[in-house]
Parts: structure tokens; C-alpha cells; sequence
């Protein structure tokens, strides 16, 4: 079935470590099936630059130091949801992160007649993670990617697209925050994956391979859900 003939909006949530690939492959969904990709910090920043009700109200919450309560969060992403290019569905990433804002996503979308279609876990293995995210670097001319291990630039000290010879890399893309970023995740999503696992709508995927491959299976389990 194609994306245009549902009538409600789908609603998939990508559930993944920092590094698993989740933007990459939210931007190839969005191109594939109409949908449109809705991350937590980005939707703040929207909401408070729009000036919304619940932007302000964000506003005011960050600019005293303080969490964003997910009252807010929630008001704000309805209020995204209920944009026109939200009409075929939304990939949500960062959201929901613990099971009361799963259980609050859950009255939202009933209140709207809509339903959550997958919750994908992007599966990935820690060890290979910490390698793949601390060897990260960019040309700081460019901003082209280059890693230690896999995507050496081919003359030592040079940008391959450039020329440039200064590289930068991520103060916090170091073998140990990786892994406690990776330990905070599991600990965090553990009980996610329990939930959505419950209602039915989990789908896992190996995350480990090649981006056209892990590509491949998302679509396949997302026009599975879509139908």
C-alpha cells in the first residue's frame, strides 16, 4: 500500500543509542514515505523561536536552568503534529525517552484517533559503538567526516574534498563518555523497549551493517506498518 493512501497519519518512533545511524535513516524514510522526522531538542527550539504558547512557556523553563517538563513537550508536539506536512505521519526521534512520556505519547495520539505504527530499536553492539563513535573527526575547513579506523583521509594530515590540514573532533566523542552515554541509554531504554514490546508494535533491527542495508529493512518494516 502506498504511502498516500492512509488516511491517519502513521506515527514511528526510532529508538537507538547516539551513533546508531537514527537521523541517517530517519532522512531516508522521510524521503521514501512522505513522512517528516520530529526530534525532541529541535521542536524546542522551533516552538521558543515561533513564540507559541508552549514555546514560551519552554522558555521560561530552560532559561531558569530547568528540565522541560513533559506537559510541555507533549502540548508542543501536538502541536507540530497538527501541522500540514505532518498528514502522512511523523518518525519520532529522542521521544518518548521514559514510559510515563510513552504512556502520555499514548493519550495524545488516542486523543487524535492515531496510534503508534512501530516502535524500531536500532540494535547495536557497544564495543563496536565506542570504536566507531570516538574515532570520529571532521575537517575543520570543510566539515567533511573521517574516522581513524574506517575513512582515512588518503593523504595523512590532508582533507581528500579541501585540501585543508587542521581536523576537529567532538570534546565528548571519547571512548569513556561514549560508553556511559551508551550505559545511560540502555539503562534509560530498557524499560521502553519493554513497553512497546507489550503493546505489540516493537520491531528490531540490526544496526551494525552497511547504511543502504540497515535502509533496506527499515522500509520493509516500515510499509509493513504503514499498511
Amino acid at each position: 500500500m502506498d504511502a498516500a493512501t492512509i488516511t491517519t497519519p502513521a506515527v514511528l518512533i526510532l529508538l537507538g543509542p547516539p551513533g546508531a545511524g537514527k537521523g541517517t535513516q530517519a532522512r531516508m524514510l522521510e524521503e521514501k514515505f512522505g513522512l517528516i522526522q520530529l526530534s525532541t531538542g529541535d521542536l524546542l527550539r522551533e516552538a521558543v523561536a515561533a513564540g507559541t504558547e508552549a514555546g514560551l512557556a519552554a522558555k521560561a523553563v530552560m532559561e531558569a536552568g530547568d528540565l522541560v517538563s513533559d506537559d510541555i513537550v507533549i502540548a508542543i508536539l501536538r502541536d507540530r503534529m497538527a501541522q500540514p506536512d505532518c498528514a502522512k505521519g511523523v518518525i519520532l526521534d529522542g521521544f518518548p525517552r521514559t514510559t510515563v512520556q510513552a504512556e502520555a505519547l499514548d493519550d495524545l495520539l488516542e486523543s487524535n484517533n492515531q496510534k503508534i505504527n512501530a516502535a524500531i530499536s536500532l540494535e547495536v553492539e557497544d564495543a563496536e559503538m565506542v570504536v566507531r563513535i570516538s574515532g570520529r573527526y571532521t575537517c575543520a575547513g570543510c566539515g567533511e567526516g573521517y574516522h581513524d579506523t574506517f575513512k582515512k583521509p588518503a593523504e595523512d594530515g590532508k582533507c581528500d574534498k579541501c585540501g585543508h590540514t587542521e581536523f576537529k573532533r567532538r570534546a565528548d566523542d571519547n571512548a569513556e563518555t561514549v560508553a556511559s552515554r551508551l550505559a545511560a541509554y540502555h539503562a534509560q531504554t530498557a524499560p521502553l523497549i519493554t513497553y512497546y514490546e507489550g503493546h505489540g508494535v516493537l520491531q528490531r533491527t540490526n544496526a551494525m551493517g552497511k547504511i543502504e542495508d540497515i535502509a533496506r529493512d527499515l522500509e520493509e518494516i516500515v510499509g509493513r506498518a504503514m499498511k
